[in-house]
């Protein structure tokens, strides 16, 4: 959960105005890759056109995540990817080749092609929302009070 919500702390330093998405990659208890939504390297920081469409070449948190992992020494298998919003099919795809095994995600997309591919590629796949468990817990905590 504390991965989770450090993800979404992450996902504030997206340019994105439409959706902020924030990810981190952990493996033995290490952050070992970030990321966030947003452009290439070297292109201005603006995600959006005029009429408020993504461009096409915005690069999605868990790819840029990934991305980074790749210039780096840090070997990504076995690892959890915590991510603030489900994976598309293009980010299942790279997520599997690049050997995490467990991804935990807080928010639902209203497609589900990614998540269905991470759980044919057998990987971990877990729903949940931070703010969802918060608010169970204080009630859980109130009624403990009783």
């Amino acid at each position: 959960m504390r991965y989770l919500r450090m993800a979404r702390i992450w996902a504030e330093n997206s340019y994105c105005q439409r959706r902020k998405v924030g990810a981190l990659v952990v493996k033995d208890k290490m952050i070992i890759s970030d990321g966030y939504n947003g452009t290439p390297s070297g292109f201005p920081n603006v995600c959006e056109s005029e009429d408020n469409t993504t461009f096409p070449y915005v690069l999605h948190a868990e790819a840029n995540a990934i991305t980074k992992l790749a210039r780096s020494s840090n070997n990504s298998d076995g690892s959890t990817l915590y991510v603030t919003a489900a994976p598309c099919i293009e980010c299942a795809k790279l997520i599997i080749q690049s050997g995490i095994k467990r991804v935990v995600y807080a928010e639902k997309y209203r497609l589900e092609d990614g998540i269905a591919l991470l759980r044919k590629a057998g990987v971990e796949v877990e729903y949940m929302n931070p703010e969802e468990t918060s608010v169970r817990e204080e009630h859980q905590g109130s009624e403990q009070k009783k």
